[in-house]
C-alpha cells in the first residue's frame, strides 16, 4: 500500500488510514531516510530504531484520528500542525487514549512526494 501524496493537504489523512491499516511499512515510507521522530517526549527516534517502534507500536492494534489545524508550505518543506488522538492500550493491556497538538516538518522529495522530515506528536508540550 503507497499512500504517498504530492498534495500537503492530504498528507495527514492518508498517514492516518496508513496507521490504521497496521502497515508499518506504509507508514515507515511515509518519512524521509533520515527523519526524527519524538513519539516520547525529549527521546528523538531516527533510522532503524524509528522503524521498529512503528512496528512495535502497530502491533498494539492502536486507532488514530488527526485534523490537520494549520499548514504552511515554502519551497520543498512544510510545518504541519495537528490535533491528533490515539485510542490503543498500555503495557498491561488496559485501554489508553493519547492525545496531543502535533507539530510536524514534511520534506517534498524528488519524486514530488511530501514525507515526514520530523514527527513531533507533542510539539505544544
Amino acid at each position: 500500500m503507497s499512500l504517498l501524496t504530492n498534495d500537503v493537504e492530504k498528507h495527514t489523512a492518508l498517514y492516518e488510514a496508513a496507521f490504521n491499516s497496521g502497515d508499518a511499512d506504509a507508514v515507515n515510507a511515509m518519512y524521509t531516510d533520515e527523519a526524527v521522530a519524538v513519539w516520547e517526549p525529549g527521546r528523538p527516534l531516527s533510522g532503524e530504531a524509528r522503524k521498529a517502534a512503528v512496528k512495535e507500536f502497530l502491533a498494539r492494534k492502536p486507532k488514530m484520528s488527526a485534523k490537520p489545524r494549520q499548514s504552511f508550505v515554502t519551497g520543498d518543506t512544510a510545518l504541519l500542525i495537528v490535533d491528533w488522538s490515539i485510542a490503543t492500550v498500555d503495557d498491561d493491556g488496559a485501554p489508553e487514549l493519547l492525545t496531543g497538538v502535533g507539530v510536524d516538518v514534511l520534506r517534498k522529495g524528488a519524486d514530488g512526494n511530501w514525507r515526514y522530515a520530523i514527527d513531533d506528536p507533542y510539539g505544544e508540550q
